[in-house]
């Protein structure tokens, strides 16, 4: 039996199932926004590559976020002062250190706006793909009266 091409297989709908090498933080975010993005119909099969991207982006966010939530956006720093014999007699205050979960949420959070302004998962990005939409039905209407030989201009 022929297999379909990747794009036309479930009729080219995406898995309400996520892929098996997701993580279990990001296989609950596909079951979460999957349903969401085939009743806008503005995303398909091929689609899934960036879905998976958001997806796995969002687990890592949640990991870094519990990382920063258990020890903190910062920890400080202390200088040990040894003896002759190498023990600790002092430790002075150095500073603080960002915790570098911090960094790793910043880049996750960046890319999941990116990603999902390109999925339409943001209010901004729904209506600009609203106006988009709109704008091609006033072309389309543009276009028909033209056919029929209707608009402004008579001859």
């Amino acid at each position: 039996m022929v297999k379909k091409a990747y794009y036309m297989q479930n009729d080219g709908h995406l898995s309400p199932d996520p892929p098996k090498h997701l993580g279990n933080l990001a296989g609950r975010c596909w079951r979460k926004i999957i349903p969401f993005l085939e009743s806008t119909k503005r995303v398909e099969r091929i689609d899934s590559g960036l879905i998976e991207m958001y997806c796995s982006q969002y687990e890592i966010y949640r990991n870094a976020y519990d990382s920063v939530k258990k020890d903190g956006s910062q920890t400080a720093i202390y200088k040990s002062i040894q003896n002759a014999a190498g023990e600790v007699i002092k430790e002075d205050f150095a500073g603080f250190r960002k915790n570098p979960a911090v960094n790793i949420m910043k880049d996750a959070t960046t890319l999941m706006i990116s990603l999902g302004s390109e999925l339409g998962l943001s209010p901004k990005s729904r209506a600009e793909l609203m106006q988009i939409v709109g704008q091609n039905e006033d072309d389309e209407a543009s276009m028909q009266d033209l056919i029929e030989g209707g608009g402004d201009d008579e001859f």
